[in-house]
């Protein structure tokens, strides 16, 4: 039952992403809902979702902190 849990609440939180216009913000959501689907994976001990979704939480995290520090800067990526 929690596994049920886990996977519908990751697909909500990462369908949600949609709805912001925000880069970063997007991204940062993206990679909370892929993080929910790393420990997915590692509950069903699936080695395919957790490093898929790893490398999409790395992703996410480097973005997103790659757009902040743009700003900071005053460039544009």
């Amino acid at each position: 039952m929690w596994l049920n849990v886990i996977g519908w609440t990751a697909t909500a939180v990462f369908s949600s992403s949609y709805f912001f216009k925000e880069a970063a913000t997007l991204r940062r959501i993206q990679a909370a809902a892929a993080s929910a689907w790393v420990l997915y994976g590692v509950a069903i001990h699936s080695a395919p979702v957790v490093v898929a979704n790893l490398i999409v939480v790395v992703a996410a995290i480097y973005t997103s902190l790659r757009l902040i520090l743009n700003r900071r800067v005053g460039t544009n990526p």
